[in-house]
């Protein structure tokens, strides 16, 4: 019977005779480098340790006699306070371990440490022979030397001292006697060089005989199988080269390709679906829409077509995952994939020209012969299509759509460009109220320029001291009396001058920035706060919160901050709500405002009649005060409306124990009807208009 020696013999009988050849050298190479290291070890060990013996010895007798000499007079003086700093200047000494001055009783006078020592006896295993010697005494331990010298009073000893050091690196005595250990290491780094050279040029030998042999049998067949599957594919024929019949493991492997190719091309075809299709809707991805986008605008390039491009983002799509949960959002998403492609279906477009391109965004690519009539109405039809309710676990959940439309070829050429267009225009689309279309224009880049170098500048505008706090009193209505002021953020920029909060708090908002802004209005708020109580005053001041500072859920940390390091008592502090922020998440925001007021501080609900909340939520969301808008307080004396829905407000808020505030009162006749109706306080220019910190403290004064 004929015996066959495979490739995996083949290797290991060369891997065999290569490890043999290695071992003896590495043997060797090991037996004269082992006894080199145990001479350069014991030569070493013997010169530094002596070195280092010497040299701590006569280190420790000038210290301890110089620190004797030092304490000798605040010693006799009992003086602690001047021992103090000589023996912390001995303590800094290189290599001091330990210091300690003690009295003619052996109690410990000062150590350096927490005085936790200082008046007990010294009761260490060296102890007893420092205090029975009377002169300078020496004492080694393992790693230890102690030296200790007795403090003398003109002949009498009063006490004496101690000195424990430890040697952490040789001196230049030590490195001297190192020099013929580092001669002989250089010599056996030679010797071992050549050993090394040796081994290595046999190893180059071995490597080139093994190469040769794995190359002429193992490499060179299996290149051309390499070769084969990168340059023709899946499903290609086995190569000429490659023998099927061979009896090793080369013939196994061409088998196995043969198999294997087979199976590629089954699994190309489903892992091309996978890899440019979405999971959830089953639309195309943002891979696979790309692609069709920049074939199709090859196409129309040759052609002078048009195209038209729609970003859909779904408006508020967030709640459904925070209320419902992501299994429901992943629902809606798949519904509204269908409803989306119906209705392109309709106005002729093909499923292709539809993709699922983010979380909760869809792109449409549409073509027509009036394309800025007709992709209009497609985003008409899109957005009524989503509006329409969708049934979620029993509920009916109802979301809108912002559409942006960007047109090809007018106003880009280019896939890049388009997407950057539409995105804009949905973004406008967001601006303008939500659920609504709008088409891209260049003055919305100039747009998108300027909030992007706003939010750039308010992101530096703290430490650039660009930003203030302006003070709008608050009076009490029936006597006139200042109660409070609430403060408001301002921004002097260097080169666009005063930015409306308007225009700069949203910014804040969108980008996040408001969290940082927040922070500072607050600190800067109670430090303020604080100031005008030094006067014997106890006004209150009024801080706004953000709705994103109230979702992070950090807020009683923050505000617990802020008044620890400025002083204020909690209840000269109120915190300002809208109804759209408290109520967006009312277990929240109920919990975090429940451990703001167990502090002392109150809550104060702003804007009150804006929301669509009604008076009873007030029962649910803890709070102390509501702020009734400036639009009703406006008409209150022309319309009667106005004036009945205030007063209701009032006598409703006073019927649960809530402060009411009325803001933008403009005149005395607002004044009037505001104090005759039972209004407790209020602001507006009439009152006083928005001034500066020390203004404020003069009219409080004043």
């Amino acid at each position: 019977m004929k015996m066959r020696l495979g490739l995996r013999g083949q290797l290991l009988a060369m891997l065999a005779l290569v490890m043999l050849a290695v071992l003896g050298v590495v043997a060797a190479f090991s037996s004269g480098e082992e006894t080199t290291h145990r001479e350069v070890l014991t030569l070493s060990n013997e010169a530094v340790g002596e070195l280092a013996r010497d040299s701590l010895q006569r280190r420790g007798e000038q210290l301890a006699q110089q620190f004797a000499r030092n304490v000798a007079t605040p010693l006799a003086d009992a003086d602690r306070e001047r021992i103090a700093p000589i023996v912390r200047a001995t303590l800094h000494q290189p290599d001091v371990a330990y210091v300690i001055v003690y009295d003619r009783r052996g109690h410990i006078v000062d150590d350096g440490g927490d005085g936790s020592h200082v008046g007990q006896p010294m009761v260490d295993p060296l102890a007893d022979a420092v205090l029975a010697s009377s002169g300078l005494k020496l004492q080694w331990t393992d790693k230890l030397l102690d030296a200790s010298a007795p403090v003398l009073a003109g002949a009498e000893r009063i006490g004496g001292v101690r000195v424990g050091m430890v040697s952490r690196r040789p001196g230049a005595a030590e490195i001297a006697i190192l020099q013929p250990i580092n001669a002989r290491l250089r010599e056996a780094s030679e010797e071992h060089h050549r050993w090394l050279l040796g081994l290595l040029l046999g190893l180059v030998l071995l490597g080139g005989i093994a190469v040769i042999a794995l190359e002429w049998r193992v490499l060179s067949p299996i290149r051309t199988l390499a070769q084969a599957m990168g340059e023709r594919g899946p499903g290609a024929d086995l190569p000429a080269a490659l023998d099927e019949s061979r009896e090793d493991e080369i013939g196994e492997l061409a088998r196995a390709f043969k198999r294997m190719n087979a199976g590629l091309v089954r699994h190309d075809r489903e892992i091309r679906r996978l890899a440019y299709t979405d999971p959830l809707t089953g639309l195309a991805n943002r891979l696979a829409f790309r692609e069709t986008l920049d074939d199709r605008l090859l196409t129309l390039q040759a052609s002078s077509g048009e195209l038209a491009l729609l970003f859909v983002d779904l408006d508020d799509f967030k709640r459904v995952n925070d209320t419902l949960g992501h299994e429901a959002g992943d629902e809606v998403l798949s519904q509204l994939s269908v409803r989306v492609r119906l209705t392109l279906e309709r106005f002729g477009a093909q499923a292709s020209d539809i993709a699922r391109f983010g979380g909760d965004e869809f792109i449409v690519l549409y073509r027509a012969d009036d394309i800025r009539a007709a992709s209009a109405k497609l985003a008409e039809a899109l957005i009524e299509e989503i509006e329409r309710p969708l049934l979620l676990q029993g509920k009916q959940v109802f979301l809108g759509a912002s559409v942006g439309i960007t047109l090809f070829p007018f106003d880009a050429n280019h896939a890049g460009q388009l997407l950057k267009n539409a995105d804009i225009a949905m973004y406008q689309a967001k601006v303008a109220g939500k659920n609504c279309y709008r088409f891209y224009s260049r003055a919305m880049d100039q747009a998108v320029e300027r909030r992007v170098q706003l939010e750039q500048d308010l992101r530096g505008a703290i430490d650039r001291d660009e930003l203030s706090i302006a003070y709008q009193p608050l009076y009490h209505l029936a006597d006139d009396r200042i109660t409070g002021a609430e403060a408001l953020l301002r921004w002097q920029h260097p080169r666009l001058g005063m930015v409306p909060p308007s225009v700069f708090i949203e910014v804040a908002e969108q980008s996040g920035l408001i969290e940082m802004l927040g922070r500072f209005v607050l600190e800067q708020a109670c430090r303020d706060a604080s100031a005008w109580s030094e006067n014997g005053d106890q006004p209150f001041v009024s801080v706004n919160i953000s709705p994103r500072q109230l979702r992070s859920g950090e807020l009683p940390d923050v505000v617990g901050h802020a008044l620890r390091s400025s002083g204020l008592s909690p209840a000269q502090l109120h915190l300002e709500l809208t109804e759209t922020a408290v109520l967006g998440d009312e277990l929240q925001a109920s919990a975090l405002l429940s451990r703001v007021r167990a502090t002392g501080v109150k809550v104060w609900l702003d804007d009150f009649g804006t929301g669509f909340s009604g008076l009873s939520h007030l029962r649910r969301v803890p709070v102390d005060g509501v702020k009734i808008d400036r639009s009703f307080v406006a008409d209150v004396i022309r319309d009667p409306d106005d004036l009945a829905l205030t007063t209701a407000i009032i006598a409703m808020a006073h019927s649960l124990g809530i402060t009411v505030v009325a803001e933008g009162i403009e005149n005395e006749g607002q004044h009037a009807v505001l104090r005759e109706r039972g209004c407790d306080q209020g602001q507006g220019f009439w009152l006083g208009r928005p001034m500066s910190s020390d203004e404020f403290a003069k009219r409080l004064r004043a």
